[in-house]
């Protein structure tokens, strides 16, 4: 069987192409299990956290026992009430029992048939009275594994299936108990507690505040990624630049591990196919990249559709994403502000030099897309006058196929000016950006991509990179502070150009002088040219 690329359920070297988990696996060996902690391995939605419990009970075996359970396979009626919980508890380790491979599996399954079969009314008490006498007999520490723990949120009763884990990990000195706990899901289990108490009650007091730090790296470096395209390489010898795509990879998604395996997929099953590229070898380059995340940025995804409850569900942090996109604001990295220990767990944010930053740049362009869409329908009707009017002229910015940008630059501050020219300082400061957004998005949608250089973004100042059909084009967007500023942004600009390898590059001033001057002019600095546009 030919492997692919895998972007549903857990992956198995076997028949997928992924990124060696060894490294990883010895890391929680070593660092959490052999030293008895119970942890939480949280990460966001389609992070590999499946695919690395499944590894690491194989891992695992040679030194312990290992319960590996799904939550998600337990139905509601399970959490009714203890009885039932404890019921169906047994099963899944009679279950787990079933699939092991081990010597004492015979052992195990006789005394957990026995304990069952002769109690009609389980609770919570009784299972771990037998759980613990269980480990106590067991030849080998045992580990405990559950998986999709956000199954179980908003039940009272796996919060007080928690409470006596933590109990008896507590009194392990004298009570036989679980070697070591493992959970994994999306949701910490402090804000599964949250979930269930009303607004008047004490809602930090969690019963899982014995869990160790979870630390481990589950993201994708380049180097990583490099070696899975070495295995793709030795089987399809498309003649990649490994290194190059590797790079270029992870650039757009920061090794967040679903969307490189769904850009991958993308190249491998579809890009090659269209007429501008043709064969493997061609899909497999930096436009074969660009070309996969255009459909990924359109696709509805499990984890785009995620994303954008979540956004709806807490409007604190959709505010958050909004002002640190169009605003340019900056946040502190501090765990203890709802909304951002909200987008952290959720995985659409992490800590940049103590600053809160969209987590990749996949991300952060399809943030820039649902904002711009809302505003699109939802907007005033001058905001939604400027998109319609680059969907009207759009005709005069494609040539021969290729982008005209500096007619778009030229015919963005006409429009601009004669849409918002009577607008007071703080609302062009405030939408400027979003603006020129609006008008860009329908003359490259369905044929370049765009994102923001997130090294650049201030209040101030941001970078767009727009990719259209192999070419790039860099725009720096600022708010005028006088001339002196101004000069300082140009050499930015320029500076920008050579690690991009560009001698041309883009200027938009949003001036608030009454003697500034509207308009496009060119000018040269150094070896570099620069279209600067003035609104």
């Amino acid at each position: 069987m030919t492997r692919y690329f895998n972007t549903e359920g857990a992956c198995r070297p076997e028949e997928h192409y992924m990124v060696k988990l060894d490294d990883r696996l010895n890391q929680i060996k070593t660092m959490l299990v052999d030293r008895k902690k119970y942890f939480v391995i949280n990460k966001g939605r389609q992070y590999g956290k499946t695919t690395t419990l499944k590894a690491l009970a194989k891992y695992l075996v040679t030194d312990y026992i290992v319960f590996s359970l799904d939550f998600q396979k337990m139905g509601t009626k399970t959490f009714a009430d203890e009885s039932a919980f404890s019921k169906g508890f047994l099963d899944k380790l009679l279950a787990a029992l079933k699939r092991a491979e081990i010597e004492e599996k015979e052992m195990l399954q006789a005394m957990l048939s026995d304990f069952k079969n002769n109690n009609s009314n389980i609770v919570l008490d009784d299972l771990f009275e037998f759980l613990s006498s269980m480990c106590e007999s067991s030849p080998r520490p045992i580990i405990l594994m559950i998986d999709e723990v956000d199954s179980a949120s908003n039940n009272q009763v796996f919060i007080d299936f928690l409470a006596q884990l933590r109990a008896y990990y507590l009194d392990r000195e004298e009570t036989p108990t679980f070697h070591s706990v493992i959970l994994a899901g999306v949701y910490n289990i402090k804000n599964l507690k949250l979930k269930l108490r009303s607004e008047s009650e004490h809602q930090y007091n969690s019963p899982w505040n014995i869990a160790a730090d979870f630390e481990v790296d589950m993201s994708f470096s380049a180097d990583q990624i490099a070696d899975m395209l070495e295995e793709y390489e030795a089987d399809h010898q498309t003649g990649m630049d490994i290194k190059e795509v590797a790079e270029e990879l992870y650039q757009y998604t920061s090794g967040y591990p679903v969307l490189v395996s769904s850009i991958c997929k993308k190249i491998d099953e579809k890009i090659y196919k269209f007429e501008l590229f043709g064969d493997l070898s061609k899909a497999w380059t930096k436009a074969g990249i660009e070309e996969a995340v255009k459909y990924i940025l359109i696709d509805q995804t499990p984890l785009f559709e995620s994303m954008i409850r979540h956004l709806d569900d807490y409007p604190e942090m959709k505010q958050m994403f909004h002002s640190m996109l169009f605003q340019g604001n900056e946040f502190t990295y501090n765990l203890d502000v709802k909304e951002i220990s909200l987008a952290s767990m959720f995985g659409y944010a992490v800590n940049q030099s103590g600053k809160v930053r969209v987590a990749n740049r996949i991300f952060e362009t399809r943030l820039y897309n649902y904002f711009l869409s809302e505003t699109e329908l939802s907007g005033t009707d001058a905001s939604k006058e400027i998109g319609n009017m680059a969907k009207r002229d759009r005709s005069y910015f494609i040539h021969d196929g290729m982008l005209d940008m500096d007619t778009v630059m030229r015919r963005f501050v006409e429009t601009f000016t004669d849409i918002y020219g009577e607008e007071n300082t703080k609302f062009i400061e405030e939408y400027g950006r979003k603006f020129f957004l609006l008008y860009l998005r329908p003359i490259i949608n369905g044929t370049g991509n765009y994102y923001i250089e997130a090294q650049t973004r201030d209040e101030r100042r941001t970078d767009i990179i727009v990719d259209y059909l192999g070419e790039q084009f860099i725009i720096e967007l600022k708010i005028w502070r006088g001339n002196e500023y101004n000069e300082r942004g140009e050499r930015q600009l320029t500076d920008y150009l050579d690690y991009y390898h560009k001698d041309k590059g883009y200027l938009l001033s949003f001036n608030f002088n009454q003697k500034k001057e509207v308009g496009v002019k060119e000018i040269r600095i150094g070896d570099k040219t620069i279209v600067e546009a003035v609104v």
